[in-house]
């Protein structure tokens, strides 16, 4: 008689949880690299990062893309980090005798720093998405065709020449309350009405040859036009006003997603509180990613022998540094190296 044997949710989650690590650590590598490009390359005000962002932003259903293969990994290896945090006990720290100390084992000193930076990951993380993709997402509006995209921004010197490099336009607190007075004070002349204009035609039938019916259509089409350009004028102005300013504040904006993004950027790292906090969030992201992908391939049998495991830390180790220090370019060189004048 042959009996069956139910694989455990727990190891099913569990196996989940590796598998959703490792596509965030390809992610973070992605990310990184992107972000560097607006330090790395110096005097190419951030070109290779424009293009990468912009590349992005072009893909073909991206919100379906954000959600299922970045939000869902990250929610899925989230709360089961959360879990595993609750249940796991860190073991490398000197004890009073009541708990293990086992802090001379590399494997155990590693496993604590796996925890910490999971704590700092829950709630840097959770901070980065607000602030990058809530508080300082552009805002958008389109008018002729063209897209906008605009991002508040701290006057200083260096950014009115930046701007004339990047083609963005600069609006202050005064600019922007004259556009709107301006917007609303000089309506765009309303068109003839279709019956108006086909009124008018009838009465010059001996001068001009056109159709009643052309006459009525072409009126149609000159008010649906005008109705057209003082919507997208009244969008780009309500785009400008999103951003509440304080004196010395600004409104730039951009031709493209990825320059805005690229301002944001900007005005992120000239803060030496971001700088701090930012520098935090790179070694912790990196240390925990390439960490669980030494573990990741322990787990799934890829390195099995104690020489292999040697070898992948080596690698991994390696990885880690490469990518940190990307990182770390990013949140250092973006503003003070690259972009500051």
């Amino acid at each position: 008689m042959t009996t069956t044997t139910k694989i455990p949710w727990a190891f099913i989650w569990r196996r989940l949880h590796s598998l959703s690590g490792l596509w965030l650590v390809i992610f973070l590598i992605e990310h990184l690299l992107t972000n560097s490009q607006a330090a790395l390359l110096i005097g190419d005000d951030g070109s290779g990062f424009v293009q990468a962002v912009n590349l992005i932003k072009s893909l073909p259903y991206l919100p379906a893309i954000e959600v299922f293969l970045l939000g869902m990994p990250i929610l899925t290896h989230l709360v089961w980090g959360i879990v595993y945090l609750r249940t796991g006990r860190i073991n490398s720290f000197p004890s009073n005798g009541t708990t293990p100390s086992l802090g001379s084992y590399g494997a155990n000193q590693a496993y604590t720093w796996q925890r910490i930076t999971s704590w700092v990951l829950v709630f840097m993380l959770i901070g980065h998405i607000v602030h990058m993709r809530v508080i300082e997402y552009p805002s958008q509006a389109q008018v002729d065709g063209q897209h906008y995209y605009m991002v508040r921004v701290n006057m200083d010197e260096g950014l009115y020449t930046l701007a004339e490099r990047i083609d963005v336009q600069l609006f202050d607190q005064n600019m922007v309350q004259m556009h709107e007075k301006s917007q609303a004070s000089t309506e765009v002349k309303q068109p003839l009405s279709a019956g108006v204009w086909s009124s008018f035609v009838d009465s010059m039938t001996g001068i001009f040859k056109l159709p009643p019916d052309a006459a009525i259509e072409e009126g149609r089409r000159q008010e649906l036009l005008t109705e057209q350009k003082q919507r997208e004028q009244q969008e780009f102005v309500e785009a400008l006003k999103k951003w509440p300013l304080s004196p010395g504040q600004g409104v730039a904006v951009a031709p493209n997603f990825g320059t805005a993004e690229l301002l944001v950027v900007r005005e992120t790292f000239k803060m030496p509180i971001m700088l701090v906090l930012y520098t935090i969030l790179v070694l912790a992201a990196c240390y925990h990613g390439f960490n669980g992908l030494w573990t990741f391939l322990i787990t799934w049998g890829v390195s099995v022998t104690e020489r292999s495991q040697r070898v992948m830390r080596k690698i991994s180790t390696f990885l880690m540094i490469v990518i940190a220090f990307l990182g770390l370019v990013a949140v250092w060189g973006s503003y003070w190296i690259n972009l500051k004048q």
